[in-house]
């Protein structure tokens, strides 16, 4: 399999190239426009095959590419690959606009190649080996009853379009398991400061259990967590490698195996197996592309919310 990688900034060279230069099987292109990146990282990884641009990925007969490139330029990249034939992965967000994304998955759909939008927070091991969001009800019955997640940043309120998009969609997108969630349904607390957004609060219900996401951009430290509580018991989690399960007025602590590294305990290791697996089938699951649009249409609507809220007199 070979998979070209566009867009060598900060997030391929933390958390992708050091796990591409290690797959068994793969082949890799690296492309940036930048000459003397793009030759650093090919010596260090040891990769043959470079290119400036799209259009020299694709004619050298890749079958999947990702692009981690800045957001304003991803629809031109995802437009140019889908017409091609070609399988893409793309980091959140897909694109700057609900209906920008829409029509994306749309085109997607009707080449009949896949889009796979790259949300690590879905693929977490130390959470999902306890929640995996809607767990499944055990014999005696446990069905999630809320699910809390909470990302906080220190000193960075921002313009609506850049907070909900580029940060506040992931724990958007967490508290969306069954990717029907729409802004007429949440309760919305927004914060803000000189102009800019510094807090965002949503939380809504569906069937018997709670769901909410915040995000304080002005909060003491940098930091995430999570909770989840189902009957008579809950998790907690300090981040992604820690967390306590509580039941019967006992904790027990829980923690990732020794050695797991970085790439695998954010999530990115299970996610790159799953982009692989959907370039060899050529197909990806509807509801994954429901989930997709769907997380980026509620954080339309929430921008629109936070901006007329800012405006209003």
């Amino acid at each position: 399999m070979k998979i070209a990688s566009i867009g060598l900034g900060d997030i391929a060279q933390k958390a992708y190239l050091p796990l591409m230069a290690n797959w068994p099987g793969l082949e890799w292109v690296l492309c940036s426009r930048d000459s003397a990146k793009r030759a650093a990282l090919a010596t260090q990884y040891r990769v043959s095959e470079t290119a400036s641009d799209i259009h020299e990925c694709l004619a050298l007969g890749v079958d999947g590419v990702m692009i981690h490139s800045a957001t304003d330029s991803h629809a031109a990249l995802i437009r140019t690959c889908l017409q091609a034939g070609v399988p893409v992965f793309v980091d959140k967000p897909v694109a700057q606009s609900g209906a920008e994304v829409e029509a994306l998955f749309n085109l997607a759909e009707q080449q009949q190649t896949p889009l796979f939008a790259g949300f690590n927070r879905r693929y977490l091991p130390l959470l999902n080996t306890h929640l995996n969001g809607q767990r499944p009800e055990d014999e005696l019955g446990t069905p999630l009853l809320s699910l809390r997640w909470e990302k906080h940043r220190h000193a960075l309120p921002d313009a609506p379009r850049r907070f909900v998009f580029d940060d506040f969609i992931h724990p958007l997108d967490s508290i969306n398991v069954h990717g029907d969630i729409n802004i007429d349904d949440l309760d919305v607390f927004a914060q803000f400061s000189e102009g800019l957004l510094g807090r965002l609060d949503v939380r809504w219900h569906r069937d018997n259990s709670l769901f909410e996401a915040s995000m304080n951009r002005q909060y003491g430290v940098t930091k995430e967590t999570i909770a989840a509580a189902y009957r008579n018991e809950c998790y907690f989690f300090d981040g992604f490698t820690r967390g306590a399960r509580m039941q019967d007025n006992v904790t027990t602590q829980l923690t990732l195996p020794d050695w797991t590294g970085m790439q695998a305990s954010k999530g990115f290791a299970a996610m790159l197996s799953h982009w692989f697996e959907v370039v060899s089938e050529g197909r990806i699951d509807a509801a994954l592309t429901a989930r997709n649009v769907s997380s980026h249409w509620a954080a339309e609507d929430l921008v629109a919310y936070c901006e007329a809220l800012r405006d209003s007199p």
